[in-house]
């Protein structure tokens, strides 16, 4: 993304903004000046990770559903004008299973948050990207480190995340012409809520014990984005991994 001084930093849509990862990212970057398009299923949290910023639009969608996201994005470029940022973050953990005792309606659920709906908000973006003026932009997918090494009984959660390495990858490559360029970010133990109930009380090892294992301030993660968010299209990154220091992750099991 290049911009002239004294411009806005950039325009940026967040999907799953009302909570967690998503809702620090969105206002780190709303903080750093970007304009920014909250997404999410709840409006209350979303209004209240967008209060008290003036460039902020709050706007409900469902990921999974085609028509809603199409509407997310006429109304980003509605309020925006166009699209420099996507943090394609939507996502569940879903159930806790192994393949073989997993539900395929759970599977089902999982599936079309985690692939589908980054899949139509990438297509979505990439669009987006690809038709304005100046062209191009930046799509960040959350991955996990899930995306590289499961955690026990975890068979939805994990298959799902390792899709996204092959949609950033497949971003990356069909955008080169267009200027577009994507990062899979992928993300251990971060200090949300979701992740503070997983292990908080100890999460599941590979032998079957629990630990409790240790964690980072999501404002890290936030800062992060906001620093990809701000290199110039000419800088590509692929792939990214940060997670607290000492978690089982290297050598995990």
């Amino acid at each position: 993304m290049t911009r002239e001084a004294g411009a806005a930093a950039g325009r940026a849509l967040v999907t799953g903004a009302g909570t967690g990862i998503g809702r620090a990212v969105a206002r780190a970057l709303l903080d750093a000046g970007f304009g920014v398009t909250l997404a999410g299923r709840r409006r209350q949290p979303l209004e209240e990770a967008a209060a008290g910023h003036p460039d902020a639009l709050v706007v409900t969608a469902d990921v999974t559903d085609a028509i809603r996201v199409e509407e997310l994005f006429a109304a980003h470029a509605a309020r925006f004008g166009r699209l420099d940022v996507l943090f394609n973050n939507a996502g569940t953990f879903g159930p806790a299973a192994d393949v073989g005792d997993l539900d395929p309606a759970d599977w089902d659920a999982t599936a079309a948050v985690n692939i589908t709906g980054a899949v139509l908000c990438a297509g979505a973006a990439f669009r987006m990207m690809r038709a304005q003026t100046p062209q191009g932009g930046r799509i960040i997918d959350n991955g996990s480190i899930s995306a590289q090494t499961p955690r026990p009984r975890s068979v939805a959660y994990t298959t799902t995340k390792h899709a996204i390495a092959g949609l950033t990858k497949s971003i990356e490559l069909d955008g080169r012409a267009h200027r577009i360029t994507a990062t899979q970010l992928d993300i251990g133990n971060a200090r949300t809520g979701l992740v503070d109930a997983l292990v908080g009380d100890g999460a599941l090892q590979a032998d079957g014990s629990r630990r409790i294992e240790p964690t980072m301030d999501v404002a890290h993660v936030a800062e992060l984005v906001v620093r990809l968010a701000r290199l110039p299209l000419e800088v590509s990154v692929p792939q990214l991994t940060v997670t607290a220091a000492g978690m089982p992750f290297i050598g995990r099991g």
